[in-house]
């Protein structure tokens, strides 16, 4: 076991820790939003987007995450060089990209599929009579979905959102596939050198470990709060 690469590594890997969060948190990011809007599509089932947010989340969810990358970032990119350069002759620098855009734009369509059945579940735990008597009492859809529905929906898809996003950031070793300096192309990088490789991924799992972890104490922390605030809210509207 060669000890001083370990630790050498092991401070190499922690400085790619914010290219994982990066990545990791402009998924969230994206994905809240699209997700919600793709759930409530699907909940109220509306003409021509219905399908196609079923087939799209159903197609998404069903595709393995190593092939989305590689399609993102070897097939997609030639294609697209192809139309626009090839044939229409716009001189876009298509293979200039930095490749963490890809990865971003790989991890928000996983996340935008996954978040939309949190959420459409979610939301349906929701008790439909106070939808109506929202609307009996005089507040709009929007008011309603804003004051009523989401509060409470988000408590019952926070655990979900907590175990999509511990997902989403351990799926991010697989960045290294698109040339991204993320935890594990760093670590794997300097094994190449010495052939260290078992240390390499020693360091790898202590630094998921970690941040695993981390992220498991934050939306239990998350839902333990969010959990008492409705309870207090359910009190004051009792009384």
């Amino acid at each position: 076991m060669n000890i001083p690469f370990l630790i050498h590594t092991f401070w190499l890997a922690i400085q790619a820790v914010p290219i994982t969060l990066l990545i990791t948190g402009s998924a969230l990011l994206i994905g809240l939003p699209l997700g919600f809007l793709l759930a409530w599509i699907k909940i109220k089932k509306i003409k021509v987007l219905y399908p196609l947010a079923v087939i799209y989340t159903s197609l998404m969810r069903a595709t393995p995450m190593v092939l989305l990358i590689l399609l993102f970032y070897s097939t997609l990119p030639s294609l697209f060089n192809v139309i626009l350069n090839d044939h229409l002759h716009l001189g876009v620098k298509i293979f200039d990209v930095n490749p963490i855009i890809y990865a971003i734009a790989v991890f928000s369509l996983i996340a935008v599929a996954n978040l939309s059945e949190v959420f459409r579940s979610a939301i349906l735990t929701v008790d439909s009579g106070q939808q109506e008597a929202a609307v009996m009492v005089g507040l709009s859809p929007l008011q309603t979905y804003y004051r009523i529905i989401v509060p409470q929906a988000l408590v019952s898809a926070i655990p979900n959102i907590g175990n999509l996003t511990l997902n989403i950031l351990k799926g991010t070793s697989l960045a290294f596939m698109m040339t991204v300096q993320e935890v594990t192309a760093v670590a794997k990088t300097a094994a190449a050198y010495t052939y260290d490789y078992t240390e390499a991924y020693i360091d790898i799992f202590i630094v998921y470990f970690i941040l695993g972890a981390i992220l498991q104490i934050g939306f239990k922390y998350l839902e333990r709060y969010l959990s008492r605030h409705k309870v207090r809210g359910a009190v004051k509207q009792g009384v």
